[in-house]
């Protein structure tokens, strides 16, 4: 535009907003296709929705916080998922709400409904996982947040 300001592109803003909004709703889907994978015992999907260099991290003072970070699908097989089978009769996710956020995050809040195997105790606990995803939609980050206390006292 000569001798003025030249007006901001709507049309870019636009398209730039649409690309965030596309990429933000598959995060989301990403996320809720790896909690329908879990819940029918599909590990190959949940696995498979995992960054090669994916960190994952348990909450501290958790039991499995032992081996912070998990970093690949095995070790998090191995480290968490066959370690929940192996010490729980049953373990699940309850009451799931998966939230969009900023920079390629997920936020899903829910509870783990559970009864450890070695007590006999069962347990319902607020928890909430942070997801960090990549531009391609693999899961490059986990961070787990959960009420340690009550699983503790379950573990006792």
């Amino acid at each position: 535009m000569a001798g003025g300001k030249e007006k901001p592109n709507k049309q870019h803003e636009s398209n730039n907003l649409k690309q965030l909004d596309m990429t933000n709703n598959q995060n989301i889907e990403v996320i809720n296709n790896l909690y329908n994978a879990f819940a029918t015992g599909d590990m190959p999907t949940v696995l498979g929705s995992m960054d090669p260099k994916i960190e994952w991290n348990e909450a501290e003072s958790n039991s499995l916080a032992d081996g912070n970070p998990y970093v690949g699908p095995d070790a998090i097989l191995t480290g968490v998922f066959a370690r929940l089978g192996a010490n729980h009769d049953h373990f699940g996710l309850q009451d799931i709400k998966v939230h969009n956020m900023s920079n390629n995050m997920v936020l899903a809040t829910l509870r783990y409904d559970a009864k450890v195997k070695e007590t006999g105790k069962s347990y319902n606990a607020q928890a909430a996982h942070l997801w960090t995803l990549n531009t391609e939609g693999k899961i490059i980050a986990f961070q787990q947040y959960v009420d340690t206390k009550k699983l503790a006292e379950a573990e006792s």
